[in-house]
Order: structure tokens, then sequence, then C-alpha cells
């Protein structure tokens, strides 16, 4: 049976591995899109500064526990990745994001962790020692699944799922589920505990998605208004018993056409005021140019 439950959980150790190393690279479209605007906008630190401190605890876990390569594997990349996320973010982020992920690195991956690694080297042995540093990731592994609720609750106050991953969440799921089963099936309550959290968590992000996204679409719909119908312009000409309808007028073709009426106008006033002793031909000339225009009218299309 040992035997058996062994390999059960070399299988589920090596799935664990391909998923997380899925959930490690689902946030490279997020990073995609602050680097294309060049922006961190409303993202923020926290998830990847705790994932990188978990990542350097579980490291150090396996290096003291048996038959755990395969947390140092996956743990190795992610140290590697988180790192560069931080540093991407670190180069985009406003002034302010800058020094409160400057000061959370500060505090845990140089602080803490170094604080840990010399309490535990001095002050315990053997066995004892695994089961704190145990302890501890089984702490910082919650943290890592917690750290989302940021995002959840800025998702339920702004009822917008702008800033909410979904693949990060889904995989993050399924990692969960893998990790639980390699940690009991090798009765290692450090590994299989925060995982369970790590499922409710991660349903619970997958189910506001759901909620959240519909609602964006029916209100997205709602706002839509009707076109408006444009009017087109007809020219009615009375030497002819046929309308003939022209394109669309542009406002500058409009302007031009007012100011057209205005000189034809203008010249028959000048007219006028140049022969006063001819009034009568001058009238005639006016009434002519007059009656020769077009007509325009307006009707909606």
């Amino acid at each position: 049976m040992a035997g058996i439950s062994g390999h059960w959980a070399f299988a589920f150790g090596v799935l664990g591995n391909i998923v997380s190393f899925i959930v490690f690279l689902s946030p490279i479209p997020t990073f995609y899109k602050i680097y294309k605007k060049k922006s961190t906008e409303g993202y923020q630190s926290i998830p990847y500064v705790v994932a990188l401190f978990s990542s350097m605890l579980w490291i150090y876990y396996a290096v003291l526990k048996t038959n755990t390569t395969l947390l140092i594997t996956i743990n190795s990349f992610g140290m590697f990745i988180e790192t560069i996320y931080v540093g991407v973010y670190l180069f985009y982020a406003p002034k302010k994001a800058k020094v409160q992920t400057v000061k959370m690195l500060m505090l845990s991956v140089v602080g803490g962790f170094g604080a840990i690694i010399l309490v535990t080297q001095f002050l315990f042995k053997g066995a004892v020692r695994g089961q704190i540093v145990g302890w501890i990731c089984l702490v910082f592994s919650l943290c890592v699944f917690v750290a989302p609720l940021g995002i959840v609750r800025q998702v339920i106050k702004t009822k917008s799922v702008e800033y909410m991953p979904l693949l990060l969440s889904v995989f993050l799921t399924l990692s969960a589920v893998m990790w639980f089963f390699y940690g009991l099936l090798l009765k290692d309550i450090n590994i299989a505990a925060p995982n369970v959290l790590g499922f409710i968590f991660g349903i619970l992000q997958i189910v506001l998605y759901a909620i959240y996204s519909k609602k964006e679409k029916s209100i997205a719909k709602e706002q839509k208004l009707p076109e408006i119908e444009k009017p087109a312009v007809i020219v009615a000409d009375e030497n002819t018993n046929a309308n003939k309808k022209l394109p669309e007028l542009t406002q500058e073709q409009i302007i031009d056409i007012v100011k057209l009426a205005g000189l034809l106008v203008c010249s028959d006033k000048v007219n006028v005021a140049t022969c006063p002793h001819d009034t009568a031909n001058c009238g005639v000339k006016a009434a002519n140019k007059v009656e020769n225009m077009p007509k325009l009218q307006t009707v909606a299309t």
C-alpha cells in the first residue's frame, strides 16, 4: 500500500508541477497589457510579492524534508518567474506603488526570510526544525490564497471584473486540488491543509467572475442608443418635374452654400444701388435670379 500511495503521490506531484507551471505563467497577459500601456493601472503587486516569498519558503522546507524533490523543482521556477513579475511591476508602477512594493520586499523577502533561516538554524534541530518551517510555510501558503481577496473586494465594490484574471483563478483551483492529494498521500498536513482553502477561494473567484461579467454585458446592452436618422437634402427644381436626392452635405459644404447665397443677395443690392433710375430692369434681373435658383428642402431619410 505504501508503494502504491507513493506512486500516486508522485503522479499528483507531477500534475501539480504542470498545473503550477501554468499558474506561474498565467499573469503574462496581465504584464503584457502593462507593457503595452506603460502603466500598472489598477493592478496590485501584493499577490506577486507574497508568491515570491512563499516559493522561497517552500524550497527551504523541501531541503529540510525528504522525498519532496517535486516541491523544489516547481518552486525554483516560481521564484524565478515571480522575481521577473515584480521587476516589471516596479519599472512601470507609479512612485507611490513602487515605494509600497519595495517596502513589502524588504519586510518579507529580505527581513522575514532571513529571520526565519537564522531562528530555525540556531534555535531548532532535526525534525523539529522541519516541523517549524512547515507550519510557517502553511501560514504563508494561506496568505498566497488570501492575497487575491483584495481583487475580490475590488470586483464587488466596482461591479467590474476588469482586474480579475479568470485564467489565474481557474488554474489556482486546479493546482490546489493536485497539491492537496499530493500532501494527503504523503501524509504531510503542511502541504495538504492550505490547499483546501485555496480550492474554496478559487471557486469563489470563478463564481464572482461569472456573476459580474454577465452584469457588465447586460449594462452594456442597455446603454446602446438607437441610431438617429439623419436628414437628407433634396433639390427641387421648378423647371423640371423630378426630385433629385443628393448625398448628405458636410458642415463645410453647408457653410459654403450659405456664403454663396449671401453673396448673391449682396450682388442684387449692388445692382439696384448702381441703377437707381432703372429700377424696373433691376427688379426684373433680381427676380429672374431668384426664380432660377433651386430650392433646398430637408426630408428625413
